[in-house]
Protein backbone atom coordinates (compact mmCIF):
# COMPACT_ATOMS: atom_id res chain seq x y z
CA UNK A 1 0.00 0.00 0.00
CA UNK A 2 1.37 3.39 -0.97
CA UNK A 3 1.08 6.17 1.57
CA UNK A 4 -0.59 9.40 0.49
CA UNK A 5 1.22 12.66 1.12
CA UNK A 6 -0.30 15.35 3.31
CA UNK A 7 -0.97 18.47 1.24
CA UNK A 8 -0.36 21.82 2.90
CA UNK A 9 -2.64 24.44 1.44
CA UNK A 10 -4.05 27.63 2.87
CA UNK A 11 -7.80 27.48 3.46
CA UNK A 12 -10.21 30.35 3.99
CA UNK A 13 -12.07 28.09 6.43
CA UNK A 14 -9.39 28.31 9.13
CA UNK A 15 -11.11 29.16 12.39
CA UNK A 16 -9.98 31.69 14.97
CA UNK A 17 -9.44 29.38 17.92
CA UNK A 18 -9.23 32.16 20.49
CA UNK A 19 -12.60 33.54 19.47
CA UNK A 20 -14.13 30.07 19.52
CA UNK A 21 -12.75 29.37 22.99
CA UNK A 22 -14.29 32.60 24.26
CA UNK A 23 -17.68 31.83 22.73
CA UNK A 24 -17.74 28.30 24.18
CA UNK A 25 -16.64 29.64 27.56
CA UNK A 26 -19.40 32.23 27.52
CA UNK A 27 -21.93 29.52 26.74
CA UNK A 28 -20.59 27.21 29.46
CA UNK A 29 -21.08 29.89 32.09
CA UNK A 30 -24.80 30.05 31.28
CA UNK A 31 -25.30 26.46 32.50
CA UNK A 32 -26.12 25.93 36.16
CA UNK A 33 -27.07 22.42 37.18
CA UNK A 34 -28.67 21.54 40.52
CA UNK A 35 -25.35 20.28 41.84
CA UNK A 36 -22.58 22.89 42.05
CA UNK A 37 -19.79 20.35 41.56
CA UNK A 38 -21.49 18.94 38.45
CA UNK A 39 -21.80 22.46 37.07
CA UNK A 40 -18.13 23.19 37.70
CA UNK A 41 -16.99 19.95 36.08
CA UNK A 42 -19.15 20.60 33.01
CA UNK A 43 -17.93 24.17 32.59
CA UNK A 44 -14.30 23.12 32.92
CA UNK A 45 -14.55 20.08 30.62
CA UNK A 46 -16.41 21.91 27.85
CA UNK A 47 -13.71 24.58 27.62
CA UNK A 48 -10.73 22.31 28.34
CA UNK A 49 -11.06 20.28 25.14
CA UNK A 50 -11.26 23.22 22.73
CA UNK A 51 -8.48 25.03 24.62
CA UNK A 52 -5.94 22.29 25.25
CA UNK A 53 -6.42 19.42 22.77
CA UNK A 54 -7.18 21.27 19.53
CA UNK A 55 -4.51 22.50 17.09
CA UNK A 56 -5.66 24.41 14.01
CA UNK A 57 -3.48 24.01 10.92
CA UNK A 58 -3.06 26.59 8.16
CA UNK A 59 -4.76 24.25 5.66
CA UNK A 60 -7.94 24.14 7.74
CA UNK A 61 -7.33 20.68 9.18
CA UNK A 62 -7.70 20.39 12.95
CA UNK A 63 -5.62 17.98 15.02
CA UNK A 64 -7.21 16.80 18.27
CA UNK A 65 -4.94 15.18 20.85
CA UNK A 66 -6.57 12.58 23.08
CA UNK A 67 -5.32 14.25 26.27
CA UNK A 68 -2.21 13.13 28.14
CA UNK A 69 -1.09 11.12 25.09
CA UNK A 70 -0.01 13.49 22.29
CA UNK A 71 -1.64 11.49 19.47
CA UNK A 72 -4.95 11.76 17.61
CA UNK A 73 -7.18 8.72 17.62
CA UNK A 74 -9.82 8.70 14.89
CA UNK A 75 -12.37 7.39 17.39
CA UNK A 76 -11.48 9.56 20.36
CA UNK A 77 -11.35 12.75 18.32
CA UNK A 78 -14.85 12.13 16.95
CA UNK A 79 -16.36 11.70 20.40
CA UNK A 80 -14.32 14.61 21.76
CA UNK A 81 -15.94 17.10 19.37
CA UNK A 82 -19.35 15.50 18.72
CA UNK A 83 -21.00 17.05 21.86
CA UNK A 84 -20.16 20.54 20.59
CA UNK A 85 -22.84 20.07 17.95
CA UNK A 86 -25.38 20.46 20.75
CA UNK A 87 -24.52 24.17 20.96
CA UNK A 88 -23.90 24.85 17.28
CA UNK A 89 -26.86 27.24 17.06
CA UNK A 90 -25.43 29.31 19.90
CA UNK A 91 -21.86 29.03 18.56
CA UNK A 92 -22.09 28.67 14.75
CA UNK A 93 -18.29 28.45 14.25
CA UNK A 94 -18.54 24.92 15.61
CA UNK A 95 -19.55 23.87 12.07
CA UNK A 96 -16.09 24.85 10.88
CA UNK A 97 -14.51 23.16 13.91
CA UNK A 98 -16.19 19.85 13.09
CA UNK A 99 -15.36 20.23 9.40
CA UNK A 100 -11.71 20.84 10.23
CA UNK A 101 -11.51 17.76 12.43
CA UNK A 102 -13.16 15.74 9.68
CA UNK A 103 -10.63 17.02 7.12
CA UNK A 104 -7.80 15.82 9.36
CA UNK A 105 -9.41 12.42 9.86
CA UNK A 106 -9.90 11.92 6.13
CA UNK A 107 -6.27 12.85 5.47
CA UNK A 108 -5.16 10.26 8.00
CA UNK A 109 -7.36 7.51 6.54
CA UNK A 110 -6.00 8.24 3.06
CA UNK A 111 -2.53 7.94 4.54
CA UNK A 112 -3.25 4.49 6.00
CA UNK A 113 -6.75 3.04 6.54
CA UNK A 114 -5.39 0.34 8.86
CA UNK A 115 -4.06 2.74 11.50
CA UNK A 116 -6.04 3.76 14.55
CA UNK A 117 -3.98 6.71 15.84
CA UNK A 118 -1.67 9.28 14.31
CA UNK A 119 1.05 11.74 15.24
CA UNK A 120 0.67 15.46 14.78
CA UNK A 121 3.71 15.65 12.52
CA UNK A 122 5.80 13.18 10.53
CA UNK A 123 8.62 11.83 12.62
CA UNK A 124 6.77 11.47 15.87
CA UNK A 125 6.58 7.66 15.76
CA UNK A 126 6.08 6.00 19.12
CA UNK A 127 6.18 2.19 19.00
CA UNK A 128 9.53 1.34 17.43
CA UNK A 129 9.08 -2.39 18.06
CA UNK A 130 5.86 -2.70 16.00
CA UNK A 131 5.90 -4.57 12.71
CA UNK A 132 3.18 -4.91 10.10
CA UNK A 133 2.78 -6.17 6.54
CA UNK A 134 4.13 -2.82 5.30
CA UNK A 135 6.60 -0.39 6.85
CA UNK A 136 4.76 1.63 9.47
CA UNK A 137 4.67 5.31 8.51
CA UNK A 138 6.36 7.79 10.87
CA UNK A 139 3.06 9.70 10.84
CA UNK A 140 1.37 6.72 12.52
CA UNK A 141 1.19 6.44 16.31
CA UNK A 142 0.16 2.79 16.07
CA UNK A 143 -1.15 0.59 13.27
CA UNK A 144 -3.85 -1.38 15.07
CA UNK A 145 -6.76 -2.16 12.76
CA UNK A 146 -9.99 -1.28 14.58
CA UNK A 147 -13.12 -1.24 12.43
CA UNK A 148 -14.73 1.55 14.43
CA UNK A 149 -11.86 3.86 13.40
CA UNK A 150 -13.17 3.74 9.83
CA UNK A 151 -16.75 4.40 11.01
CA UNK A 152 -16.37 7.45 13.20
CA UNK A 153 -15.50 10.13 10.60
CA UNK A 154 -18.63 9.31 8.62
CA UNK A 155 -20.69 9.22 11.82
CA UNK A 156 -19.36 12.72 12.59
CA UNK A 157 -20.02 13.91 9.04
CA UNK A 158 -23.59 12.65 9.15
CA UNK A 159 -24.37 14.34 12.45
CA UNK A 160 -22.83 17.60 11.25
CA UNK A 161 -25.28 17.53 8.34
CA UNK A 162 -28.32 16.39 10.37
CA UNK A 163 -27.80 18.91 13.13
CA UNK A 164 -27.11 21.93 10.94
CA UNK A 165 -27.89 21.21 7.28
CA UNK A 166 -24.22 21.93 6.54
CA UNK A 167 -23.01 20.24 3.33
CA UNK A 168 -19.61 21.76 2.56
CA UNK A 169 -17.81 18.70 3.91
CA UNK A 170 -19.44 16.36 1.39
CA UNK A 171 -16.72 16.83 -1.20
CA UNK A 172 -15.31 14.46 -3.85
CA UNK A 173 -12.47 13.81 -1.39
CA UNK A 174 -15.00 12.81 1.28
CA UNK A 175 -16.57 10.27 -1.07
CA UNK A 176 -13.18 8.94 -2.18
CA UNK A 177 -12.24 8.23 1.43
CA UNK A 178 -15.67 6.71 2.10
CA UNK A 179 -15.07 4.31 -0.78
CA UNK A 180 -11.59 3.52 0.55
CA UNK A 181 -13.13 2.66 3.94
CA UNK A 182 -15.80 0.48 2.31
CA UNK A 183 -13.20 -1.33 0.23
CA UNK A 184 -11.14 -1.96 3.37
CA UNK A 185 -14.19 -3.43 5.10
CA UNK A 186 -14.83 -5.69 2.11
CA UNK A 187 -11.22 -6.87 2.16
CA UNK A 188 -11.48 -7.69 5.87
CA UNK A 189 -14.65 -9.71 5.38
CA UNK A 190 -12.12 -12.22 4.07
CA UNK A 191 -9.28 -11.64 6.49
CA UNK A 192 -7.72 -14.96 5.53
CA UNK A 193 -6.91 -13.36 2.15
CA UNK A 194 -5.84 -9.99 3.57
CA UNK A 195 -2.19 -8.98 3.81
CA UNK A 196 -2.69 -7.13 7.11
CA UNK A 197 -0.83 -8.30 10.19
CA UNK A 198 0.40 -6.61 13.33
CA UNK A 199 2.99 -7.64 15.89
CA UNK A 200 4.46 -5.89 18.92
CA UNK A 201 7.23 -7.43 21.00
CA UNK A 202 7.92 -7.15 24.73
CA UNK A 203 4.30 -6.30 25.52
CA UNK A 204 1.20 -7.82 27.11
CA UNK A 205 -0.61 -10.35 24.86
CA UNK A 206 -3.48 -7.88 24.46
CA UNK A 207 -1.16 -5.45 22.62
CA UNK A 208 -0.33 -7.76 19.72
CA UNK A 209 -2.08 -10.24 17.42
CA UNK A 210 -1.63 -13.98 17.84
CA UNK A 211 -0.37 -16.41 15.20
CA UNK A 212 2.44 -14.28 13.80
CA UNK A 213 0.31 -11.15 13.76
CA UNK A 214 -2.66 -12.61 11.90
CA UNK A 215 -5.04 -13.04 14.83
CA UNK A 216 -6.92 -16.07 16.11
CA UNK A 217 -8.65 -18.43 13.62
CA UNK A 218 -11.96 -17.37 12.09
CA UNK A 219 -14.48 -18.61 9.56
CA UNK A 220 -16.31 -16.44 7.03
CA UNK A 221 -19.53 -14.93 8.43
CA UNK A 222 -20.18 -11.90 6.25
CA UNK A 223 -19.12 -9.64 9.12
CA UNK A 224 -15.95 -7.57 9.03
CA UNK A 225 -12.87 -8.80 10.92
CA UNK A 226 -11.25 -6.46 13.45
CA UNK A 227 -7.80 -6.97 14.91
CA UNK A 228 -8.44 -4.79 17.94
CA UNK A 229 -11.26 -3.41 20.05
CA UNK A 230 -11.94 0.31 20.73
CA UNK A 231 -9.84 -0.16 23.88
CA UNK A 232 -6.85 -0.89 21.57
CA UNK A 233 -6.77 -4.41 23.06
CA UNK A 234 -6.62 -7.39 20.71
CA UNK A 235 -9.90 -9.13 19.98
CA UNK A 236 -10.24 -12.61 21.46
CA UNK A 237 -12.37 -13.61 18.47
CA UNK A 238 -12.08 -11.70 15.23
CA UNK A 239 -15.64 -10.52 14.68
CA UNK A 240 -16.23 -7.64 17.07
CA UNK A 241 -20.03 -7.40 17.22
CA UNK A 242 -20.60 -3.78 18.39
CA UNK A 243 -18.17 -2.64 15.70
CA UNK A 244 -20.07 -4.51 13.00
CA UNK A 245 -23.35 -3.04 14.20
CA UNK A 246 -21.69 0.38 14.04
CA UNK A 247 -20.71 -0.31 10.43
CA UNK A 248 -24.39 -0.94 9.66
CA UNK A 249 -25.23 2.44 11.20
CA UNK A 250 -22.75 4.40 9.10
CA UNK A 251 -23.67 2.52 5.92
CA UNK A 252 -27.25 3.75 6.33
CA UNK A 253 -25.93 7.24 6.99
CA UNK A 254 -23.72 7.20 3.89
CA UNK A 255 -26.69 6.15 1.77
CA UNK A 256 -28.64 9.14 3.09
CA UNK A 257 -25.72 11.49 2.46
CA UNK A 258 -25.52 10.21 -1.12
CA UNK A 259 -28.99 11.69 -1.66
CA UNK A 260 -27.90 15.05 -0.18
CA UNK A 261 -24.77 15.71 -2.20
CA UNK A 262 -24.33 12.84 -4.64
CA UNK A 263 -20.99 11.40 -5.63
CA UNK A 264 -20.25 11.25 -9.33
CA UNK A 265 -20.75 7.70 -10.63
CA UNK A 266 -22.20 6.84 -7.25
CA UNK A 267 -23.93 3.62 -8.31
CA UNK A 268 -20.83 1.47 -7.80
CA UNK A 269 -20.43 2.79 -4.24
CA UNK A 270 -24.14 2.37 -3.55
CA UNK A 271 -24.01 -1.27 -4.65
CA UNK A 272 -20.94 -1.93 -2.49
CA UNK A 273 -22.70 -0.42 0.53
CA UNK A 274 -25.89 -2.39 0.01
CA UNK A 275 -24.03 -5.69 -0.49
CA UNK A 276 -21.95 -5.05 2.64
CA UNK A 277 -25.12 -4.26 4.61
CA UNK A 278 -26.69 -7.52 3.48
CA UNK A 279 -23.60 -9.59 4.32
CA UNK A 280 -23.07 -8.10 7.78
CA UNK A 281 -26.76 -8.29 8.69
CA UNK A 282 -26.90 -11.98 7.80
CA UNK A 283 -23.72 -12.64 9.77
CA UNK A 284 -25.07 -10.85 12.84
CA UNK A 285 -28.32 -12.79 12.74
CA UNK A 286 -26.60 -16.13 12.28
CA UNK A 287 -23.60 -15.79 14.60
CA UNK A 288 -23.87 -12.81 16.96
CA UNK A 289 -27.19 -13.41 18.75
CA UNK A 290 -27.13 -15.85 21.64
CA UNK A 291 -29.90 -17.42 23.73
CA UNK A 292 -29.82 -17.98 27.48
CA UNK A 293 -31.35 -20.79 29.50
CA UNK A 294 -34.66 -18.91 29.59
CA UNK A 295 -34.78 -18.62 25.83
CA UNK A 296 -34.06 -14.88 25.86
CA UNK A 297 -31.89 -13.48 23.07
CA UNK A 298 -28.91 -11.19 23.61
CA UNK A 299 -25.82 -10.04 21.72
CA UNK A 300 -22.38 -11.57 21.97
CA UNK A 301 -19.41 -9.19 22.20
CA UNK A 302 -17.18 -11.21 19.86
CA UNK A 303 -17.54 -14.35 17.75
CA UNK A 304 -15.29 -16.27 15.37
CA UNK A 305 -17.72 -18.03 13.01
CA UNK A 306 -16.39 -21.35 14.29
CA UNK A 307 -18.87 -21.71 17.14
CA UNK A 308 -16.96 -19.77 19.78
CA UNK A 309 -18.25 -16.57 21.35
CA UNK A 310 -17.35 -14.11 24.09
CA UNK A 311 -19.93 -12.35 26.23
CA UNK A 312 -18.76 -9.19 27.99
CA UNK A 313 -18.85 -5.48 27.46
CA UNK A 314 -16.11 -2.88 27.60
CA UNK A 315 -16.46 0.79 28.54
CA UNK A 316 -15.00 1.96 25.23
CA UNK A 317 -17.43 2.93 22.46
CA UNK A 318 -18.70 1.25 20.33
CA UNK A 319 -19.95 -1.15 22.96
CA UNK A 320 -23.07 -3.20 23.48
CA UNK A 321 -24.24 -0.60 26.02
CA UNK A 322 -23.88 2.21 23.46
CA UNK A 323 -26.03 0.74 20.66
CA UNK A 324 -28.94 3.22 21.09
CA UNK A 325 -26.49 6.12 21.38
CA UNK A 326 -24.92 5.07 18.08
CA UNK A 327 -28.36 4.86 16.49
CA UNK A 328 -28.42 1.13 15.81
CA UNK A 329 -31.57 0.44 17.82
CA UNK A 330 -33.97 2.08 20.27
CA UNK A 331 -33.32 1.76 23.98
CA UNK A 332 -36.66 -0.03 24.50
CA UNK A 333 -35.81 -2.78 21.98
CA UNK A 334 -36.25 -6.14 23.81
CA UNK A 335 -32.98 -7.54 22.42
CA UNK A 336 -31.12 -4.47 23.67
CA UNK A 337 -32.87 -4.51 27.04
CA UNK A 338 -31.90 -8.14 27.66
CA UNK A 339 -28.34 -7.45 26.59
CA UNK A 340 -28.20 -4.33 28.76
CA UNK A 341 -29.47 -6.19 31.81
CA UNK A 342 -26.74 -8.79 31.41
CA UNK A 343 -23.84 -6.42 30.77
CA UNK A 344 -24.84 -4.29 33.78
CA UNK A 345 -24.53 -7.31 36.04
CA UNK A 346 -21.95 -9.83 37.17
CA UNK A 347 -22.63 -11.79 33.97
CA UNK A 348 -20.26 -9.25 32.46
CA UNK A 349 -16.77 -10.02 33.85
CA UNK A 350 -15.91 -6.30 33.58
CA UNK A 351 -18.87 -5.04 35.59
CA UNK A 352 -17.62 -3.90 38.98
CA UNK A 353 -19.39 -2.74 42.13
CA UNK A 354 -17.90 -1.15 45.22
CA UNK A 355 -18.36 1.44 47.93
CA UNK A 356 -18.53 4.46 45.61
CA UNK A 357 -19.22 3.21 42.10
CA UNK A 358 -20.84 0.42 40.12
CA UNK A 359 -20.49 0.09 36.38
CA UNK A 360 -18.51 -1.22 33.44
CA UNK A 361 -14.74 -1.10 33.30
CA UNK A 362 -12.32 -2.70 30.88
CA UNK A 363 -9.61 -5.37 30.67
CA UNK A 364 -7.50 -2.40 29.52
CA UNK A 365 -7.41 -1.08 33.10
CA UNK A 366 -7.08 -2.78 36.51
CA UNK A 367 -9.93 -4.86 37.99
CA UNK A 368 -12.51 -2.89 39.98
CA UNK A 369 -11.93 0.29 38.01
CA UNK A 370 -15.14 1.69 36.47
CA UNK A 371 -14.90 4.11 33.54
CA UNK A 372 -16.78 7.44 33.67
CA UNK A 373 -17.38 6.95 29.92
CA UNK A 374 -19.51 3.88 30.68
CA UNK A 375 -21.34 5.62 33.53
CA UNK A 376 -22.15 8.48 31.16
CA UNK A 377 -23.21 6.00 28.47
CA UNK A 378 -25.70 4.43 30.89
CA UNK A 379 -27.32 7.86 31.07
CA UNK A 380 -26.99 8.60 27.37
CA UNK A 381 -28.98 5.44 26.61
CA UNK A 382 -31.79 6.30 29.00
CA UNK A 383 -34.69 8.75 28.78
CA UNK A 384 -35.29 8.68 32.54
CA UNK A 385 -34.31 12.22 33.55
CA UNK A 386 -33.81 11.37 37.23
CA UNK A 387 -31.53 8.48 36.31
CA UNK A 388 -29.53 10.71 33.97
CA UNK A 389 -29.17 13.31 36.73
CA UNK A 390 -27.91 10.61 39.10
CA UNK A 391 -25.20 9.66 36.63
CA UNK A 392 -24.14 13.29 36.18
CA UNK A 393 -23.79 13.76 39.92
CA UNK A 394 -22.10 10.39 40.44
CA UNK A 395 -19.36 11.17 37.92
CA UNK A 396 -18.83 14.67 39.33
CA UNK A 397 -18.53 13.45 42.91
CA UNK A 398 -15.86 10.88 42.05
CA UNK A 399 -13.28 12.99 40.17
CA UNK A 400 -10.84 13.07 43.13
CA UNK A 401 -11.10 16.86 43.15
CA UNK A 402 -9.32 17.19 39.79
CA UNK A 403 -12.13 18.47 37.51
CA UNK A 404 -11.18 15.63 35.16
CA UNK A 405 -13.25 12.53 34.46
CA UNK A 406 -10.25 10.21 34.03
CA UNK A 407 -10.14 6.83 32.32
CA UNK A 408 -10.91 4.33 35.09
CA UNK A 409 -11.77 5.01 38.75
CA UNK A 410 -11.38 2.60 41.68
CA UNK A 411 -14.87 1.62 42.87
CA UNK A 412 -13.72 1.65 46.50
CA UNK A 413 -11.42 4.68 46.44
CA UNK A 414 -11.92 7.41 43.81
CA UNK A 415 -8.54 8.86 44.73
CA UNK A 416 -7.12 5.99 42.66
CA UNK A 417 -7.59 6.43 38.93
CA UNK A 418 -5.93 5.89 35.57
CA UNK A 419 -4.95 8.75 33.23
CA UNK A 420 -4.63 12.26 34.54
CA UNK A 421 -6.28 13.77 31.48
CA UNK A 422 -8.61 11.93 29.13
CA UNK A 423 -10.55 14.32 26.94
CA UNK A 424 -12.91 11.68 25.54
CA UNK A 425 -14.20 11.02 29.06
CA UNK A 426 -14.60 14.74 29.74
CA UNK A 427 -16.62 15.32 26.59
CA UNK A 428 -18.80 12.25 27.10
CA UNK A 429 -19.71 13.80 30.43
CA UNK A 430 -20.57 17.04 28.61
CA UNK A 431 -22.68 15.02 26.18
CA UNK A 432 -24.52 13.52 29.15
CA UNK A 433 -25.26 17.01 30.49
CA UNK A 434 -26.61 18.09 27.11
CA UNK A 435 -28.78 14.96 27.04
CA UNK A 436 -30.13 15.87 30.47
CA UNK A 437 -30.91 19.42 29.36
CA UNK A 438 -32.65 18.09 26.24
CA UNK A 439 -34.81 15.94 28.53
CA UNK A 440 -35.93 19.11 30.30
CA UNK A 441 -33.44 19.04 33.16
CA UNK A 442 -32.27 22.19 34.86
Amino acid sequence: MAFFSIKKKWSSDVINQTDLINEIQQYAMTINLKDAKATKLFQHALVDTITNTVSVRENGEIFVATGDIPAMWLRDSTFQVLPYLEIVHEVPTIKQLIHGVLKQQLTYIKHDPYSNAFNKEVGGGHYSNDTSNIPISPLVWERKFEIDSLCVPFFLAFHLYKKTGYEAHLTPDFWAVAELAIDTFITEQHHESSDYLFQRTNCPPSDTLAIEGRGTPINYTGMVWSGFRPSDDACTYGYFVPGNLFILVILDQLLELLTVKPKEDQEVLRQKIQKLQEDISKGVQQFAILNDENGESYYAYEVDGLGNHLFMDDANVPSLLSLPFLGYMKEDNPLYQTTRQKILSKENPYYYSGTYLAGIGSPHTPPNYVWPISLAMEGLTSTNRNFVEEKIDQIAKNDAGTLQCHEGVDVDNPENYTREWFSWANMTYCGLVFHYLNLGGK
